[in-house]
């Protein structure tokens, strides 16, 4: 995975002020941020909005840094499909099917899966999983909008 860079074949963020605003968004909440909320458990958040989005950037760096972080990597492999099996703690799960309608922006299911989320978490870990779900939507549209596409280096 050393050999692989992206390419940005569309437009370069850093002629906007947009970029400056998405790195501090990523400094509270992306994946060196200092949160409350359990590292893994933010990761997975993360590597769900790469996902569900269809950001290759995003996937692959999300999916690269669960493994760092020591991720069981069943849970990393079978994301895409959280509610099947048992791999997943209830948290886990409630945590995912509200990324899943924060992303989809899917206000029906929002109270319930916000009402299953504060089953396992307080209001102060509720946000952080939103602010989290949000930043991730910024930058997975960011990456798609500028055409960061994966390649192999040059040997």
């Amino acid at each position: 995975m050393s050999d692989l860079q992206f390419e940005n074949n569309r437009f370069d963020p850093d002629l906007t002020p947009f970029h400056g605003l998405a790195k501090q968004m990523a400094q509270a909440f992306g994946y060196t941020a200092d949160l409350a909320i359990d590292k893994p458990l933010a990761q997975l958040l993360r590597l769900r909005v790469s996902q569900l989005n269809r950001c290759a950037y995003c996937s692959i760096l999300h999916a690269r840094t669960a493994r760092e972080l020591d991720i069981d990597p069943a849970k990393i492999d079978n994301l895409g499909s959280y509610w099947e099996g048992n791999l997943y703690t209830e948290a886990e799960q409630a945590a995912l099917r509200y990324c899943d309608a924060l992303t989809a922006n899917d206000p029906a299911a929002l109270p319930t899966a916000h009402d299953a989320l504060a089953a396992h978490l307080d209001a102060r870990a509720i946000a952080e999983v939103a602010a989290i779900v949000i930043n991730m939507n910024v930058w997975t549209r960011l990456k798609l909008a500028q055409g960061a596409v994966p390649t192999r280096a040059a040997p």
